[in-house]
């Protein structure tokens, strides 16, 4: 049913049905009229939400079936730091304030197209959405939005066709349009690529390749390198060279391994990844682009996940990068920020009650010292549940510091005793916070306006035994992201392993060809 109150002039896109939806719930009509004579909308922000939903046949936007989607959680994340960090409330809503944390901590969500608090939620999203283009939009037109926010499954090629031949699409984030243009223009070669067929691949023999050896593999990689223009020269023999050892170091770079020039089955195999694959992981990245905050002026922190590194800003520039190690699984954790206001010295750990019955009490039961030895201590009782805390100490598993930024995910950066785990190039292994490779370093970097700590004192606070809490004088915006593709200062593509598959659910909904 249509309400009389539409513009006649708008038609429905009806093209898009259940079958090719990106996002596999469909708004009645009515609904969207009902909301907004109930909310008095502008009449500017009324007719853009009806063209919106018209192109998109009253396909949902921010949610499906399974959930909050990428689209949706990357704007609600882009509403929050405006307000934190850059002091715009344009699109802010209290409503949805109180709504949107559960959901975007709730990695299970069932929805149906008949639930009124999701539709009413998905309105007050799209409402929002149009505010926050009012006052940050750069004009961005509706068949631009099908960019920003898809509304269909295509085939691969088409995709990376049809945004190869547009005009570079406007990002919601100001900063991240020259990312934008960067990954586009890598778009443009591996489709140039997957025209002719994309790439041979390369079997891996157990032959171990390094400078120095001979081997037909060898003519076989110095082509692959040629076609992504990481090897320039014009030889094709089986010697592998110090040129060619130049090129595998920095594939290796820009693959996260370290750069040792060793090529071992891992790297083969990422290697032998096919083009059509790349392309999707290019566009998806392309996608998650337009949702990145923008940088400010001051200190910034922003950890890439796919990455495992931590990079330092100031006044936009890069001041330093540290290695991380991130959670095993972060279901939902695309991308979200947060504002780190606290140092916690030698903290205790507040053991999650998951990892006390999953972890703790199989332990207790079967060792009576293990608590002791483990330096945990019981504080009381919840359900039924011991509530354990390990003290301050060398076992700790915190480590010796930890940095804390408010997030619905209760994720924070921390040291680690286990410092073993740095030498790994993939680095998933955490309960899900984020540990930092050298913590005395970020800790003298945010307190370094702060002249009561100085670095003694700070390591003495480190391994005294005794928690203590120091606030910071100036509050430094995180920005956590979840990018498996990008160009970097140098101009080289950077590939990663889609660790938590967050890839894989956009690229099902984004491709017909998806496998």
């Amino acid at each position: 049913m249509e309400s009389d109150t539409m513009d006649k002039n708008l038609k429905r896109n009806t093209s898009i049905t259940v079958t090719n939806a990106y996002n596999d719930l469909f708004l009645d009509s009515a609904a969207l009229e009902t909301f907004i004579t109930r909310e008095n909308l502008h009449d500017s922000i009324a007719t853009r939400m009806r063209a919106f939903y018209f192109d998109r046949n009253f396909e949902f936007a921010w949610f499906a079936t399974d959930g909050l989607s990428e689209q949706g959680r990357g704007f609600w994340n882009l509403v929050s730091y405006s307000v934190t960090t850059l002091k715009d409330s344009s699109a802010f809503s209290k409503a949805l304030n109180r709504r949107m944390p559960n959901i975007t901590s709730n990695d299970t969500l069932a929805v149906r197209a008949n639930d009124t608090a999701f539709v009413t939620t998905e309105l007050m999203l799209t409402q929002s959405f149009m505010r926050y283009l009012n006052q940050n939009g750069n004009n961005i037109s509706n068949d631009q939005l099908q960019n920003i926010i898809p509304i269909k499954k295509e085939n691969t090629m088409q995709l990376a066709d049809a945004f190869i031949k547009t005009d570079n699409s406007p990002s919601l984030g100001k900063d991240a349009g020259d990312a934008y243009k960067l990954l586009k223009n890598q778009l443009k070669l591996y489709y140039t690529l997957a025209q002719k067929g994309g790439w041979q691949s390369i079997a891996f023999t157990g032959l171990k390749l390094k400078p120095g050896v001979n081997a037909p593999e060898i003519a076989l990689l110095k082509k692959r390198l040629q076609t992504v223009g990481l090897f320039a020269e014009s030889d094709t023999t089986t010697n592998y060279n110090s040129n060619l050892d130049t090129a595998i170091k920095s594939l290796q770079a820009s693959l996260g391994y370290t750069p040792n020039g060793y090529i071992n089955d891992s790297l083969l195999k990422d290697l032998n990844i096919p083009v059509e694959k790349r392309l999707q992981q290019l566009l998806v990245n392309l996608n998650r682009l337009h949702w990145m905050p923008d940088m400010v002026p001051g200190k910034l922190i922003v950890t890439n996940i796919p990455e495992y590194v931590l990079h330092v800003y100031n006044d936009k520039k890069k001041v330093f990068e540290m290695d991380v190690v991130v959670g095993k699984d972060g279901a939902g954790t695309v991308i979200f920020t947060g504002n780190l206001t606290e140092i916690v010295f030698s903290p205790y750990w507040n053991i999650p009650p998951s990892i006390t019955k999953r972890e703790i009490v199989p332990k207790m039961k079967a060792d009576k010292g293990y608590m002791a030895k483990q330096r945990l201590e019981i504080t009381g009782y919840s359900n039924g549940l011991p509530i354990v805390r390990q003290l301050p100490g060398l076992k700790n598993s915190l480590g010796r510091v930890k940095f804390l930024f408010h997030n619905s995910y209760n994720i924070y950066f921390h040291d680690t005793p286990q410092k073993s785990l740095f030498n790994k190039d993939k680095r998933a292994y955490s309960h899900g916070c984020i540990r930092i490779a050298d913590p005395v370093k970020m800790a003298e970097y945010l307190l370094e306006d702060n002249q009561k700590w100085t670095p003694e004192k700070i390591t003495e606070a480190m391994n005294s035994g005794r928690e203590k809490y120091v606030s910071l004088k100036h509050g430094v915006p995180v920005i956590i992201a979840y990018y498996t593709a990008w160009v970097d200062e140098i101009g080289r593509l950077n590939l990663r392993d889609d660790i938590y598959g967050h890839d894989a659910v956009t690229a099902h909904k984004m491709f017909t060809d998806f496998k």
